[in-house]
């Protein structure tokens, strides 16, 4: 049995929203430096290196990476043998994420961006409600992984539901053309995220937990989806957006796949797509 107060998780999750937001993490750094490498348009080669030089400012600075810092995502893993302290007047969990949600955008002066209602979108002025994916497991341990997930490549991603027959070439054409109709809409070079099978909604939540795989760039343990990452991004790599839409070999940094059993008569399928702003992070309590 393993018990956290409330107040550690609010301070750690002010703490991870607000680093996140200023810094890149080291592997994602890593494969943009690579795909530079590979780049072959000037005009490609200079956003790359507009993107390194705006990723130290906002490190050294404490800004934002993007002026879009992102509705607050968590996916958490919550091990059925911890408990929780309520303490520094915190009500619950869910609590403890919002008030570290709304500590950290506010002293990070981090740009707040939820409406409350999407029809007459008054903004909720703090970044909440935040939204959180929970799993439950044995054991005593807590993970959370936390992406920052800005408007702009969000609203380029897609949900489709195929007859099996469609197959792998159906999907993969799916997810190439996700991609080419989003043109520079997303901020490419972009992270892919696929998901495939679940059902309606669970392949787009997949498709969302497929971006928080780290190392950025690693591929699917399962060789036959390692493959498909590889081909997608070698399709997309081929459409000729290039970095910021502005022509070029590198529209995207990575693919990542994630499946699941899935309903004998349908075959789900999503995409969901992160900018080249990649803000990923976690932490284990």
């Amino acid at each position: 049995m393993k018990t956290i107060n409330l107040s550690t998780i609010r301070d750690k999750v002010k703490d991870i929203v607000q680093e996140a937001n200023f810094e890149l993490q080291d592997d994602v750094m890593d494969v943009i430096k690579k795909m530079e490498d590979q780049e072959k348009s000037p005009a490609g080669k200079a956003v790359f290196d507009l993107i390194k030089q705006n990723a130290q400012i906002a490190k050294d600075e404490k800004l934002g990476l993007c002026q879009d810092t992102g509705l607050a995502v968590f996916f958490v893993e919550l091990g059925e043998d911890v408990r929780f302290n309520r303490d520094d007047g915190l009500e619950s969990l869910r609590d403890a994420f919002t008030q570290g949600t709304i500590q950290g955008y506010e002293e990070g002066y981090l740009r707040k961006s939820v409406v409350a209602d999407p029809i007459r979108r008054e903004n909720t002025s703090d970044n909440t409600p935040v939204f959180i994916h929970w799993e439950l497991d044995k054991g005593d341990h807590f993970k959370v992984q936390f992406v920052a997930k800005g408007g702009g490549a969000e609203n380029m991603s897609q949900v489709r539901m195929f007859a099996p027959a469609a197959g792998k070439e159906g999907i993969e054409d799916f997810v190439v053309e996700t991609i080419e109709q989003g043109g520079s809409n997303p901020c490419p070079p972009t992270v892919v995220g696929v998901g495939l099978g679940g059902n309606f909604e669970y392949s787009a939540l997949l498709a969302k937990k497929a971006l928080l795989r780290k190392p950025l760039g690693s591929h699917n343990p399962d060789k036959f989806y390692a493959d498909m990452e590889k081909r997608l991004l070698e399709k997309i790599n081929n459409l000729g957006i290039g970095p910021q839409g502005m022509g070029g070999r590198i529209t995207s940094l990575a693919v990542h796949v994630e499946a699941f059993p899935c309903h004998i008569a349908s075959m789900p399928a999503a995409v969901n797509v992160q900018c080249h702003s990649h803000r990923v992070l976690s932490f284990e309590l």
